[in-house]
């Protein structure tokens, strides 16, 4: 059974219902973050991994798209956290909670209110826990499979990069991947460069540096860094123009960065080729709900031989004691 907090209060699964005339439902105006809570030792309250990254990056997409004029991340962390506190004390020898938030435009004209955003309305707020789906070991032992997806991302649409309630074509990519006895699909970009998986961003290893696209928000920062072609733009150096990113800068990415770079890696953001994900030693996917994910195989390409590289084994344990409070 899940636990549902809507705009305000907590209400029972038939009860959780909004407005017919909701933008999320009228037309996908909206963001969510989804989340894990755990409980790492026995007697206490489950805790939000990395709740303050999602917040603040749910806010600067609600500020950036218009959602909302205004979003108080500590009201949400403190709602986040009644919500996960009710969930555990409904599912006592439940250790981890899946909690998902999202945030519609609530009872909107946008035509009428010409597309103001976030001024003279209240959004709808809800937040939902429920216990996580539990990942096989061996998974993470063995490995996952991705496939080519056919949908492609525009860096130039200025939704992408932001998780908004438009998943449709995600969703349906991760079907097509289950269908053919994948766990993930590839999206790329129109320029042919790799955005990340459906519902992952993506990393690869060669030589021992690790790479990862580059995401929304860090276009500038590394055209200044390392020249304007590694960023996708033009020219080099200062000044040069910076094509804009369609990836979503994760919180678990963020997470695998830092820590290789603690493990003594180089990490290195930039645009990325299927040749660089074919020619790599290791890829590895990561998300919220399954940390991070070793990749053995991309359609019928074996990676690193068909075995989990020693990088990706190496994060998957140290996330497992992020995990465990180690």
């Amino acid at each position: 059974m899940a636990t549902v907090f809507l705009n305000g209060r907590f209400v029972d699964r038939a009860s959780a219902v909004v407005s017919a005339f909701d933008a999320g439902y009228q037309h996908g105006v909206g963001l969510f973050e989804t989340m894990t809570a755990v409980a790492r030792r026995s007697g206490e309250s489950p805790e939000v991994v990395g709740l303050w990254e999602h917040l603040e990056r749910l806010k600067g997409s609600a500020l950036s798209l218009g959602l909302a004029s205004t979003l108080r991340t500590a009201a949400l962390g403190e709602a986040v956290g009644r919500v996960v506190a009710r969930a555990a004390e409904e599912h006592r020898d439940t250790e981890r909670f899946r909690v998902r938030l999202t945030i519609s435009g609530g009872d909107l004209n946008l035509l009428d209110r010409g597309g103001g955003g976030g001024v003279g309305h209240e959004p709808t707020l809800v937040i939902v826990a429920q216990p996580a789906t539990v990942y096989p070991a061996e998974m993470y032992v063995r490995g996952a499979r991705v496939v080519i997806a056919d949908v492609r991302v525009n860096p130039l649409d200025p939704m992408a990069g932001h998780k908004t309630l438009n998943y449709w074509g995600r969703l349906r990519e991760l079907q097509s991947a289950a269908s053919k006895g994948a766990g993930e699909a590839l999206v790329f970009q129109v320029t042919n460069h790799v955005s990340g998986g459906a519902v992952s961003n993506v990393f690869v290893v060669k030589g021992g540096v690790v790479r990862t696209p580059i995401a929304r928000g860090e276009e500038a920062e590394v055209a200044g860094s390392v020249g304007a072609e590694v960023a996708g733009g033009e020219g080099s150096g200062r000044g040069a123009a910076v094509m804009p990113s369609p990836v979503l800068p994760g919180v678990t990415r963020r997470w695998v960065m830092e820590s290789a770079g603690s493990m003594g890696l180089e990490v290195e953001r930039r645009m990325l080729t299927i040749d660089d994900v074919l020619s790599s030693d290791e890829v590895f996917l990561t998300n919220s709900s399954w940390g991070v994910m070793p990749v053995v195989g991309v359609e019928r390409h074996e990676v690193g031989g068909g075995a989990v590289g020693p990088v990706a084994a190496d994060l998957v344990s140290r996330w497992g004691r992020v995990m465990s409070g180690e």
